[in-house]
């Protein structure tokens, strides 16, 4: 079977169970797992599928999301540089909302001990990581709990929101774009966010380049929302300016 051939099939696979997996595939058509991911980035290139850990699923697939485990292990080391980054935006007082994101726990994470910050945040884990932080104030929005991210939605998390107003809010999106702005895959979640961005003086966007020009079911957000856009360096110049021109200032770390 030629590669077009095979991306074809693999296409149709991908549409008709919503995702396929590199090893099934690898399997199935007895190549290389290597020779399957070469297949799934030309099919990405061509924007037939979106690739992600493990394997890809068909663009059409607006309300996917991965689990918490699966985005933890997704482009690991740029989140890393990204989290560094970011901790250089941190006040050294001051209040400090989190929103619920994999990169965004990594920064707290690694909050320095010295701090000195009031923090906000509805993601459990991210408050499980700070509870114990002797310099740090926390306080944990409450609501309705979405097993997906182990982020608190609905309207007890809408209120806390629209009662402060904060210094600085880390913010995560499962996709962004000049064009369709902040997306991600749920409704609720996705009215959280926006609320966040309401209580925030300051706006930073932690997205690593994977989910440049990807939209999802729920927008939450224009870019020209954020104030500073922390990225890898795998985003382009191109994009980079691009996005820039909307007023955003971009860091590739």
């Amino acid at each position: 079977m030629y590669a077009p051939e095979r991306q074809q099939e693999i296409l149709r696979l991908a549409r008709e169970g919503g995702r396929v997996d590199v090893l099934s595939l690898a399997e199935e058509f007895q190549v290389t797992a290597e020779t399957i991911r070469r297949d799934l980035k030309a099919l990405d290139r061509a924007g037939l599928v979106r690739r992600v850990h493990g394997g890809a699923i068909p663009v059409g697939r607006l309300d996917f999301e991965p689990d918490l485990t699966e985005r933890e292990s997704t482009a690991a080391d740029e989140k890393d540089r990204i989290a560094k980054a970011a901790l250089a935006e941190l006040p050294a007082e001051g209040t400090l909302i989190l929103d619920a994101g994999t990169t965004v726990a990594r920064v707290a994470a690694a909050i320095p001990l010295e701090a000195s910050l009031t923090v906000v945040t509805h993601s459990l884990p991210i408050a499980a990581r700070l509870a114990d932080h002797p310099g740090i104030q926390l306080h944990l929005v409450g609501g309705r709990v979405r097993h997906r991210t182990r982020a608190a939605v609905d309207a007890w998390a809408l209120r806390a929101y629209g009662e402060i107003r904060a210094d600085l809010l880390l913010v995560a999106a499962n996709g962004f774009s000049a064009e369709h702005g902040l997306t991600t895959p749920d409704l609720a979640e996705a009215a959280v966010k926006r609320a966040a961005v309401a209580a925030a003086r300051r706006v930073v966007l932690l997205a690593d380049s994977t989910k440049h020009g990807q939209e999802h079911f729920a927008r939450f957000g224009d870019l020209s929302d954020v104030d500073l856009l922390i990225t890898d360096s795998e985003l382009s110049p191109e994009d980079a300016a691009a996005i820039e021109r909307t007023g955003t200032e971009v860091v590739r770390a």
